[in-house]
């Protein structure tokens, strides 16, 4: 059991976040894109205030994996940056814990583009 739970918190925390997701769509005026923003500033501001370390320590990619979890890793870089190298680091902080994600979806996306093949809507 033991094995299994961490799995459990994973996904019923990240489902969490879906579900909100999908009612700010189907109630709102939202766009999806301005609910990607919306997580995003969200996880910033949970990981400035230091609520999001103990979610992901609870749910782990449940809570890592979205959104969220990006704008968390984007706070976090530069709090550390910031302490390290002063001034400066706010704006080096966010690319130094961000460059492994980016460039990762830039090599995927790519390699998707060159796999498939996308059909404009004109």
């Amino acid at each position: 059991m033991d094995v299994v739970l961490p799995f459990v918190r994973a996904f019923l925390i990240g489902g969490l976040f879906c579900v909100a997701a999908q009612i700010l769509i189907d109630r709102t005026q939202l766009t999806p894109a301005r609910i990607l923003v919306l997580y995003v500033c969200a996880g910033v501001l949970l990981g400035a205030v230091g609520l999001y370390q103990p979610l992901i320590d609870f749910a782990g990619a449940g809570a890592a994996t979205p959104l969220t979890g990006f704008g968390f890793l984007i706070s976090k870089g530069v709090r550390e940056a910031v302490d390290e190298e002063g001034l400066l680091g706010v704006l080096t902080g966010t690319l130094r814990t961000t460059t492994g994600g980016i460039a990762a979806a830039l090599v995927f996306g790519y390699l998707t583009c060159l796999i498939f093949r996308g059909n404009p809507k004109r």
